[in-house]
């Protein structure tokens, strides 16, 4: 996939969010995978489907992502090898994706602990003492923490389907309106000032094609990294719901 011509310089550092292992363990996750048990096929088939979308939107992809891009399609190549062509190894090893899950298990548990460590701050910061009594902060008070509820890939899940439900001849670049990340991000703050809370879905709803709806996904990463908006999801992989950033 080639990337959405947008007319302004409006590159997004990827490098400030998520890495290749955080990739997996969302497509592990939102997919309901055994994690010891992958169906390397059907991840690898998303994994680079991701990786083909975060290139049409130009964003700085990590090189560490097309490592892990190859590392899957060794993986898959060798499950497809009947076990005597496969190529030796340890007698435990002898599941070619064992190594990658032996990874996926350990970085899980470093992230894990790190989100622990995380809202143990979060509610040290939220409790201050005044005269020697402890008092609370509104529990209606945002952290402050932009993509905590949803990460990235939420919004590239988001931002793929918007696409999906384009019309064919929209698809291919048949379009005459030109438009600017600027243009959405102005949009996106009169929806705010308008709406108070609005859904990532409904704004990419009206969208008539490709250039529009990639400028509208980099319109709300910019926002997002200004701390204009915020957004959150009442559970996992569910609607992406849009805010002002608390004053």
């Amino acid at each position: 996939m080639s990337p959405i011509a947008i007319p302004e310089a409006h590159r997004i550092e990827l490098e400030v969010f998520d890495g290749p292992l955080d990739l997996l363990l969302y497509l592990i996750k939102k997919n309901e995978i055994d994690i010891y048990d992958i169906p390397i096929e059907q991840v690898a088939d998303q994994y680079i489907e991701y990786l083909n979308l975060m290139r049409m939107l130009d964003l700085n992809i990590a090189g560490e992502f097309i490592v892990m891009a190859s590392t899957l399609m060794l993986i898959k190549s060798r499950m497809l090898l009947p076990p005597e062509e496969r190529p030796e190894m340890e007698e435990e090893e002898e599941d070619p994706r064992w190594e990658l899950v032996r990874q996926l298990i350990e970085y899980r548990k470093f992230k894990d602990a790190a989100s622990f460590l995380q809202e143990r701050e979060t509610v040290q910061e939220n409790v201050f003492a005044v005269g020697g009594d402890v008092v609370e902060l509104d529990e209606n008070v945002d952290a402050g923490l932009t993509l905590t509820d949803v990460g990235i890939f939420d919004l590239i899940t988001a931002f793929n389907a918007a696409l999906k439900r384009l019309p064919e001849e929209t698809f291919d670049g048949l379009y005459a309106t030109v438009f600017s990340v600027s243009d959405k991000i102005e949009s996106v703050l009169n929806a705010v000032k308008t709406d108070k809370t609005f859904t990532f879905s409904s704004i990419l709803a009206g969208a008539t094609s490709r250039q529009e709806i990639a400028c509208l996904f980099l319109a709300v990463l910019e926002l997002l990294r200004m701390r204009h908006i915020v957004v959150s999801q009442d559970h996992h992989f569910g609607e992406i719901m849009i805010a002002g950033y608390p004053e």
